[in-house]
């Protein structure tokens, strides 16, 4: 009886694979029926039960990797996830925070955010969420989020510890929207320089810059360092918003063009607000997408000048999918194209090799001398103001080259750095000092000038190294010690101010920063100008 009952079914399966492929006669769509016919053989055949959702997905995935680097498959909690930071805010408490030897230690709650709102204060440590105990049970930074996220006007229970309070102190916190912000600062350099740095473009970015813009104009700024190092891209809408407000009318920001997107052109409106003050942009190897379209505009219209080092090379536009099941497949549908007609991407035809490209630019020793980097005449373009000569074929070439400078980042300091000593240091730094340094500093320009990483500190943080089984290499040590104090007092300001007041410890260091000023600064530098 069994017997028969299998032979009815593989019969009525035959039939069904027998009607889809008579169905098949269209040539257009018979690859799509091969396709089908092979998962539905599969889901009814196969000797064993198959998950037909990770099969679809798996063949998904396979398809897009054999197009092109950039054309992906994300599953709806990947979706979710990429999203968030671009479309500028996500359900939540609102804190800054870091996870330290498995207790979430609270950086700063976000300004008027709800976890303010009921008492959070910096330095305060979450111990228990829903009643569900987060310290000291090696929990990931991933699993604390979820729990702390949620629905906006849901509530959330939490028990904090508090330094000088015996008891767990308990709040009821109730989530809402949390600005995610990708201006990460703005400040003035000096009487007349500007500075922002951006670190996505997300869907607020065009508001943020301009934001900014305006308030370091208030505050006397003539001149810009306009700071994308690290910028990995994001909308290509808030890339026009932001050359809005630097290009003149009707200037082409950026065209795209695909096998079946015809030419479609961006240009600049002309009512931005710094359309004749002196530019630079800071790019590096990790600069891509929107970041190169900035970039590249900038430099091809003679607006500005870009230092550091050639830009990733990413300059394919991706068109989001949404599949029912809240799936998305981010597909590449056209090139994009710098206004002198540079095509951005670099060249794909291997993706191991596309994958390892930044690892061969260190080997043949591009990020230390510009002369290792060579483009056949065929790649020339002309800026379309000056006439100067600028390459296409892979990333936007700086105007100034600026090498990688890695001579502090000793073994010993890496160490130091990864295994979260420099972080745990500085977060019993601020536990203590907190208050003491805010009263004596009262602010951060007071600090940054007085305020120095004593021996007595540096002599606790190698001893915390040692605990955590870094053995002390006193010549490593003294070759990083620069950038070693520069870092800790860097994280001091952010954690007691802001951002802006990190990167204003950070930069000190960046060679990058010291050519811009350094370009800024020369009044008879041969500087493009409108």
């Amino acid at each position: 009886m069994e017997m028969k009952r299998n032979l009815f079914l593989a019969a009525c399966c035959c039939l069904v694979i027998g009607n889809i492929l008579a169905q098949s006669n269209n040539k257009f769509n018979s690859p799509a029926r091969k396709l089908q016919l092979a998962e539905f053989a599969i889901a009814n055949l196969y000797v064993d039960k198959v998950d037909e959702g990770k099969l679809v997905e798996s063949a998904i995935v396979k398809m897009l990797e054999d197009l092109d680097p950039h054309s992906t498959y994300s599953d709806p909690e990947e979706v979710k996830r990429l999203n968030e930071p671009l479309v500028g805010n996500f359900d939540g408490i609102g804190i800054q925070f870091n996870m330290v030897t498995d207790t979430l230690f609270v950086i700063q709650p976000v300004s008027g955010g709800p976890s303010e709102k009921v008492g959070i204060l910096a330095g305060d440590r979450i111990i228990e969420v829903n009643d569900t105990v987060i310290a000291g049970v090696k929990m990931s930074t991933d699993d604390v989020m979820r729990r702390l996220r949620g629905p906006k006007g849901s509530t959330v229970r939490v028990k904090v510890l508090r330094g000088g309070v015996r008891e767990l102190l308990p709040f009821t916190i109730r989530r809402d929207k949390i600005p995610v912000y990708s201006l990460d600062a703005s400040y003035m350099v000096d009487d007349h320089i500007g500075y922002i740095r951006i670190n996505r473009f997300a869907a607020t970015t065009g508001k943020e810059f301009a934001d900014a813009l305006h308030d370091l104009q208030k505050r006397g700024m003539k001149d810009l360092i306009l700071d994308l190092q690290g910028n990995g891209g994001g909308y290509l809408n808030a890339a026009i918003d932001l050359c809005d407000q630097l290009l003149g009318a009707r200037e082409l920001i950026v065209y795209t063009e695909g096998r079946r997107n015809p030419r479609s052109e961006f240009k600049a409106k002309g009512d931005g607000d710094f359309q004749n003050g002196r530019l630079v942009v800071l790019v590096d190897e990790f600069s891509a997408s929107a970041s190169e379209i900035v970039s590249g505009a900038i430099q091809d219209w003679d607006r500005g000048i870009v230092v550091g080092r050639r830009t990733f090379g990413k300059g394919l536009v991706q068109r989001p999918i949404d599949l029912p099941d809240g799936s998305m497949i981010r597909l590449t549908v056209a090139r994009y194209y710098t206004p002198s007609g540079r095509c951005i991407q670099k060249p794909y035809e291997s993706v191991e090799q596309y994958n390892h490209d930044l690892i061969d630019r260190y080997n043949r020793g591009e990020m230390m001398s510009a002369d290792s980097i060579h483009f056949p005449d065929s790649l020339k373009a002309r800026t379309l103001k000056l006439g100067r000569t600028v390459y296409g074929g892979g990333g936007i070439m700086p105007d100034y080259f600026v090498p990688v400078d890695t001579t502090m980042y000793t073994d010993y300091y890496l160490k130091l750095r990864d295994k979260g000593a420099i972080v745990q240091f500085n977060i019993k730094l601020i536990d203590r000092h907190r208050k003491e340094w805010l009263k004596k500093y009262r602010t951060f320009d007071r600090f940054n000038r007085d305020f120095e990483v004593s021996d007595r500190m540096l002599k606790e943080l190698v001893a915390m190294g040692e605990d955590m089984k870094i053995p002390f290499n006193e010549e490593q040590y003294k070759t990083a010690l620069p950038l070693i104090k520069t870092q800790v007092k860097a994280l001091l300001a952010r954690d007691i101010w802001d951002m802006s007041e990190y990167f204003q410890v950070i930069n000190t260091l960046s060679d990058s920063m010291r050519k811009a000023v350094e370009l800024l600064s020369e009044p008879g530098m041969d500087f493009p100008r409108r």
